[in-house]
């Protein structure tokens, strides 16, 4: 009842605050700009507080752009369907088939093994083999698959070592090291988490003549930061939670039980990492490499229409073969089903959707360069700091709020401050999207600390304690990488604007 009082109020709290910014509209001189406002307000304060489902705020701009003149309502639905919803649902689907064939577990003992069996080596093979599985998967799928077989290891712990605390104090390091690589892996990909494809979309529809930021330049620039990361967070973990005298019942045999139990890799198994495997190499290739003065031509170059290819076409090109290819063991069924398909997230999808539609209205109605002109204040600051700001505000309001929905709301505002200060947009709006995936600190932060605080072995305090130390260490690692990397692999100029960089 209290939960239900609770969505109540913020149901009206978000009804009144856009009632009142139509009524005392912030821009006489052109409404539009203060209509899209008030429905920006309504839906920040119904995503950052659940009042109604996120799904279902996402849906709002169908309703009021149209009914509010700010958009056409034809034009407002086709944000809904797009080039990245469909790279979202082609990797989802076969994350969906290596989960329906067992192979992420095979994937995961066979790090474990590779990497060794002391404290400090289950610990990295955990994070590796998350992080890994990360940059492909949902970060809560990932987390749901590894957290059963960490609970299964630390039972497997406690069976063999003597000191019981011990294994109970490692094993919360355990637990926290999976949520945090399931959000450290996705920053690697553009598939890796909702943020990033979010934040290609909300770009394209800023800046429909800005040109592609590709999957492979994604990869080239934020794999490094997804690394460093990795390792940091495991000095930190293993710092606190390592046992403090050496486990002597420990041995190579402990694991190794595990992966034989699996056998050998069936029929299936192999063609789904097969067709992975080639789906993450069409990913990269696609659009060619370019190092300095070498240039290694992509796939998609063989077409006449080489431009019409998208990596959304790529991941649903290999999602059609999975359901084309038999099973051998199970007769007469195929390597994915409908059944199992259906399993996508539909409501991320809508909010996605929703997402797009909300950057859309930003684009068409002015209120980006309204935001930004208000912002003027902000053009005293030097451009490292005001980016640092920027990377501090994002991580601790994700905390508390939907990735999603905060990336959302500020990629075209702090684009629209960019073009006023005569930065380039990509100086803001890249590192904003990385800073949306520092959420360490909260079981709200991210669905991954959710499943792991579910647990039960995890308090609130051993998380914050854990989570604001990588907060912090993660700002400063995404401030270096972008200030280091970002104009070398995304060839730009930090202050220097670029043509197609112009909101109408």
């Amino acid at each position: 009842m209290k939960v239900l009082k609770k969505h109540s109020l913020w149901s009206v709290t978000g009804l009144l605050a856009f009632t009142l910014l139509l009524v005392f509209n912030v821009e006489p001189k052109d409404p539009v700009v203060g209509k899209a406002l008030a429905i920006t307000v309504l839906m920040a304060i119904w995503w950052v507080t659940e009042a109604v489902p996120l799904a279902v705020t996402a849906l709002l701009p169908v309703i009021l752009f149209p009914i509010l003149g700010v958009m056409d309502g034809k034009a407002i639905t086709t944000t809904y369907f797009n080039n990245i919803i469909f790279l979202f649902m082609g990797g989802f689907i076969m994350a969906l088939a290596m989960e329906r064939w067992n192979l992420h577990n095979r994937i995961a003992l066979q790090i474990v093994n590779w990497i060794g069996v002391s404290p400090g080596r289950i610990l990295m093979g955990f994070m590796v083999s998350t992080a890994f599985l990360s940059m492909w998967m949902s970060n809560t799928a990932t987390t749901m698959m590894m957290l059963p077989i960490a609970m299964s290891v630390a039972t497997k712990l406690k069976d063999l070592i003597n000191s019981k605390e011990s294994v109970s104090h490692y094993a919360i390091g355990l637990f926290l090291s999976i949520a945090y690589s399931s959000s450290i892996g996705g920053m690697a990909t553009l598939v890796g988490t909702p943020t990033n494809m979010v934040m290609v979309k909300i770009q394209d529809i800023l800046f429909a003549g800005a040109p592609e930021i590709s999957f492979t330049q994604w990869l080239m620039f934020a794999l490094p930061l997804s690394v460093t990361m990795i390792g940091v967070t495991w000095l930190l973990i293993y710092f606190i939670f390592r046992p403090k005298k050496r486990w002597h019942e420990l041995n190579y045999d402990s694991f190794d039980v595990y992966f034989k139990r699996m056998g050998k890799m069936t029929y299936e198994e192999k063609w789904v990492l097969s067709l992975f495997g080639m789906l993450v190499l069409a990913w990269i290739f696609r659009p060619g490499i370019k190092i300095n003065d070498f240039f290694l031509p992509g796939w998609a170059d063989l077409f006449s229409n080489k431009n019409f290819i998208s990596d959304g076409t790529t991941a649903i090109l290999f999602s059609v073969i999975l359901f084309l290819i038999p099973s051998k063991n199970k007769k007469g069924k195929m390597l994915m089903d409908w059944k199992t398909a259906n399993k996508l997230p539909w409501n991320i999808v809508l909010l996605f959707g929703g997402g797009f539609a909300l950057a859309k209205g930003f684009e068409s109605s002015g209120l980006s360069v309204w935001l930004g002109e208000q912002m003027q204040f902000g053009e005293y600051f030097p451009s490292a700091l005001s980016l640092l700001l920027i990377i501090i505000l994002m991580s601790f309001l994700t905390e508390l709020t939907s990735n999603v929905a905060s990336t959302t709301i500020l990629l075209p505002v702090f684009a629209g401050i960019a073009i006023s200060k005569n930065i380039h947009p990509y100086f803001y709006m890249i590192p904003l999207t990385l800073a949306a995936n520092l959420a360490f600190m909260l079981p709200t932060a991210t669905p991954g600390n959710a499943i792991v605080f579910g647990t039960g072995k995890i308090s609130i305090r051993q998380m914050m304690k854990t989570g604001i130390l990588l907060n912090m260490i993660g700002v400063l690692l995404v401030l270096l990488i972008s200030i280091t990397l970002l104009k070398w692999v995304f060839e730009i100029s930090v202050h220097e604007l670029p043509s197609w960089a112009i909101l109408k």
